[in-house]
C-alpha cells in the first residue's frame, strides 16, 4: 500500500483552474477520474486530512501511486473530458451503472437495403433505429404483430430473405399480407424503405396522421361502395388503436421526457427510467450501481446523466429526483449534445409528480429484487461468511449470526430486537423482541438485552444438559415474528427446539457464532462485557456503525474496514438492517398502544363499559376534562366518589379521600 504523501503534488504546483484529474496505480493504470471547478482545492482535499476521508477514498489513495491533471476552460469541458476518460479507462473506483438485466429493444435496421424490424438486445449498432427499451420481448412482438397490418415491413432474417428470393416464393407473412415481400419484388426498395420510415414515425409518436389518413381512405372507399376495402382499412385503424392502447397515457400529448428515480442504501443504488414520448410510456429501463462514496442523490443523478446520455437520444425534458451539484454546466452539456435546449426539472406537483412516485416505486422494487437475487445465491452466501470470518479472525465461518438493535423515541418505549441469520439466510422463527427495563441509553440497553438473552441460554442449557440435535428448520421467510417480554414469555414458532420434559419450546437454546450489535465501539464493548460477566467465551462480538459501515471489535482502537464491494459487508449490512426494521416495527406497535391509553384507564373502579358511557355522553375526552363532578354524575352508573376520581385523574390532581365506591 502506497503512502499518499509520497506522490502528493508540491505546494503551489496545482492550478486553480477547472479541470479533470486522474489517479494511477504503480502500473500506470487509471483507477479514478474526477473533475473539479478548482483543481487545487479538490486535490488538496485528498491529502489534507487522510483520516477524515471516506474508507473507499482512503483505499483509492493507498492504491494509487501518482496523480496528474488536465486544465480545461469551462466546467462543461470538464464534464465532457471526465465522461470520455471514464469511458476510455474504465477506472475501478468510479461509479459504474450496470443494467440489472438485459432489456430488449424494438430495432429497425435502416442501414440495410431492405430495413428489417426485429427484437435486439445488447450494444447498439450504427444505422439502426431503436425504440424502447421494453420490459419483455413478448410486448415488442405483440406491438409489431399489430403494426404489420398497416406497415408490412420485412421481419425475416438475412438467410430467409435470401432463400425466398432464390426460389421466387415469399414466406407465410408475405401470403397473409403482413409483409410487402420485397424479397420477390412485390415492392421496390424505395417503396419498402418508405414503409419502414412510416413504421419508425408511428413508433416515435407521430401517430395521429396515420390514423387520420386511414380513416379518410376508409370513408372514401365506403363512398364509392368499395366495402371490402373499407372493412380492411377499418381493421387497420383498429390495429393501430390497439397498439396505442398498449402504451399507457400519463402526460399531455405533446410531452416528451425521461423520468428518472432513485432508490438507495449505504452500499448500492437502483435507478429506473421511464421513457415518455407523446405523453405515453414507450419503455422503461433499470440500472444498479455500487456506491463508492457518500454520494447523495444529486451526485448520483449527475453521474447517471453523464453515463446514460453519452450515446443515447436526449429528450427536451428530463425529470429527476434531485438537482445535480453542477446543474448549469450539465444542462449546457446536454443541450449542446441534443442541439437544442434541455430542461432538467424536479417535479413538485401534478401528473409529473405522480409519475415520478410511480418510477420511484419501481426503483425500490428493483433494488429489493436485486438484493433478493444476491442473497439467494449459495456461492455468494458462502463467500460472504468466509469473508466475515477472515476479517474478524474467526476460527470458522459464522453459520449462525444474531444481531441486536435498540429503538426508542427520546428514551420512551425502549425496545430491542434480536434477529437470526443461519447460513446467510433469515430465520424469522428465531426472531425475538425485548421490552427494555433500563432507560440509561443505547449502550446500557445493549448490555441488558445481551445479558437477558444469554442468561436464558445458560439456564436452559443447565436445565436440559447438553443441547439436543437441531429440530426441523423448515420455517420460511413468512414465519411469524414473535414477542419476548422481560420474562422471556415467547410464543412457540415453527422450527423452535422443544424441551422433551416440559413440552415447551427452548427459546434460547442455540448460541450464535457471532453477535452483531448496531453501533460502534461503545456498543460492541457493552455486548462483550455482558458475555464476559456470564463466562461465555466462545461467541464472537462486533459492532457495525451506520455512518461509514465500519466493523468494530471490542477493545480495538481502529475499525475493520471491509471493501465496499465485499459480500461479507453486504451480509452484515443486511443483518443489521433487518434488526433495525424489526426493532422499529415493535417500537411503533408499543408506542401506538401507549398513545391510545387514556387517563380514564387508571381510574379505580371505572371499567370499559362505564368508560364508553362517559365518552358517548360527552363526545370526547377533551369535553369530559372540562366537565365538573356534578356534570359527570349525570351519566348513569357514575357516583360521587367515581366522578371526583375522574376529575382528579383528568386534571392531574390527587383524588379526594372520600372512598372509591360509586
Amino acid at each position: 500500500m502506497a503512502d499518499p504523501a509520497t506522490y502528493r503534488p508540491a505546494p503551489g504546483s496545482i492550478p486553480e483552474s477547472p479541470g479533470v484529474y486522474r489517479f494511477r496505480d504503480p502500473g500506470g493504470r487509471v483507477i479514478y477520474v474526477g473533475k473539479a471547478k478548482s483543481l487545487r482545492q479538490r486535490l488538496n482535499s485528498y491529502f489534507a486530512d487522510f483520516a477524515g476521508l471516506h474508507p473507499r477514498t482512503q483505499t483509492m489513495l493507498t492504491t494509487a501511486a501518482s496523480v496528474d491533471w488536465t486544465v480545461v476552460g469551462t466546467e462543461v469541458e470538464a464534464l465532457q473530458l471526465e465522461y470520455s476518460w471514464i469511458k476510455e479507462f474504465d477506472p475501478r473506483f468510479n461509479v459504474k451503472y450496470r443494467d440489472d438485466k438485459s432489456y430488449p429493444y424494438l430495432a429497425v435496421t435502416m442501414g440495410e437495403d431492405f430495413p428489417r424490424v426485429q427484437v435486439m438486445r445488447g450494444a447498439k449498432r450504427k444505422g439502426t433505429r431503436y425504440f424502447g427499451p421494453y420490459s419483455h420481448a413478448w410486448a415488442i412482438r405483440e406491438t409489431v404483430d399489430l403494426l404489420l397490418r398497416v406497415f408490412p415491413v420485412r421481419t425475416c432474417s438475412a438467410g430467409v430473405f435470401k432463400r425466398a428470393g432464390q426460389i421466387g416464393r415469399p414466406c407465410l407473412l408475405g401470403y397473409i399480407d403482413k409483409c410487402s415481400a420485397p424479397c420477390v419484388g412485390r415492392v421496390t426498395p424505395e417503396e419498402h424503405r418508405a414503409l419502414a420510415e412510416d413504421f419508425c414515425d408511428f413508433m416515435a409518436g407521430n401517430t395521429g396522421r396515420f390514423i387520420k389518413r386511414l380513416e379518410r381512405e376508409m370513408r372514401e372507399a365506403a363512398a364509392v361502395e368499395e366495402y371490402e376495402r373499407a372493412a380492411r382499412l377499418r381493421d387497420d385503424v383498429q390495429a393501430l388503436q390497439r397498439a396505442l392502447e398498449k402504451q399507457t397515457v400519463v402526460l399531455g400529448d405533446d410531452t416528451d421526457c425521461d423520468v428518472i428515480a432513485l432508490a438507495d442504501d449505504p452500499l448500492e443504488a437502483a435507478v429506473q427510467v421511464f421513457y415518455v414520448r407523446g405523453g405515453r410510456i414507450r419503455g422503461q429501463r433499470g440500472w444498479v450501481v455500487d456506491k463508492v462514496d457518500e454520494a447523495g442523490p444529486g451526485e448520483l443523478v449527475e453521474q447517471f446523466l453523464l453515463q446514460m446520455y453519452g450515446e443515447a437520444t436526449i429528450p427536451r425534458e428530463i425529470l429527476v429526483p434531485a438537482r445535480p451539484p453542477d446543474e448549469a454546466a450539465l444542462i449546457e452539456l446536454l443541450s449542446e449534445q441534443r442541439g437544442s435546449r434541455v430542461d432538467l426539472r424536479v417535479p413538485q406537483r401534478g401528473d409529473k409528480k405522480s409519475l415520478m412516485e410511480t418510477v420511484e416505486r419501481n426503483a425500490k422494487e428493483s433494488l429489493a429484487q436485486h438484493k433478493l437475487r444476491r442473497a439467494s445465491d449459495l456461492t455468494t452466501r458462502s463467500r460472504a461468511l468466509q469473508e466475515i470470518a477472515d476479517a474478524l479472525d474467526l476460527d470458522q465461518a459464522p453459520l449462525r449470526i444474531e444481531c441486536y438493535d435498540v429503538s426508542h423515541m427520546q428514551g420512551e418505549n425502549v425496545v430491542a430486537s434480536m434477529v437470526v441469520f443461519e447460513d446467510g439466510l433469515a430465520r424469522k422463527s428465531e426472531y425475538r423482541r425485548f421490552s427494555i427495563r433500563s432507560a440509561e441509553g443505547d449502550v446500557a440497553s445493549i448490555y441488558e438485552v445481551i445479558c437477558r438473552r444469554f442468561k436464558r441460554y445458560l439456564e436452559e442449557r443447565a436445565a436440559t444438559g447438553e443441547l439436543d440435535a437441531e429440530t426441523d428448520d423448515a420455517a420460511g421467510d413468512d414465519a411469524a415474528e414473535y414477542d419476548a417480554t422481560g420474562h422471556g414469555e415467547v410464543e412457540r414458532g415453527a422450527g423452535t427446539p422443544i424441551d422433551p420434559e416440559t413440552g415447551r419450546p427452548r427459546k434460547f437454546a442455540y448460541p450464535p457464532n457471532l453477535v452483531v450489535v448496531d453501533g460502534g465501539p461503545a456498543q460492541a464493548a457493552a455486548a462483550q462485557r455482558a458475555l464476559d460477566e456470564l463466562g461465555i467465551d466462545d461467541v464472537a462480538v462486533c459492532g457495525l456503525a451506520k455512518r461509514l459501515e465500519e466493523v468494530w471489535l471490542p477493545g480495538d482502537d481502529q475499525p475493520v474496514i471491509l471493501p465496499r464491494s465485499s459480500e461479507g459487508l453486504y451480509l452484515l449490512q443486511r443483518v443489521r438492517d433487518e434488526a433495525h426494521r424489526f426493532a422499529i416495527t415493535y417500537h411503533r406497535t408499543k408506542r401506538s398502544k401507549s398513545l391510545k391509553e387514556s387517563a380514564l384507564d387508571h381510574v379505580p373502579g371505572l371499567g370499559p363499559a362505564r368508560r364508553q358511557a362517559l365518552l358517548r355522553h360527552f363526545g370526547s375526552v377533551k369535553r369530559l376534562r372540562e366537565a365538573t363532578a356534578e356534570e359527570i354524575r349525570e351519566v348513569p352508573g357514575i357516583g360521587r366518589a367515581t366522578a371526583e376520581a375522574i376529575v382528579a385523574a383528568l386534571r392531574g390532581e390527587s383524588p379526594s379521600p372520600a372512598g372509591q365506591g360509586s
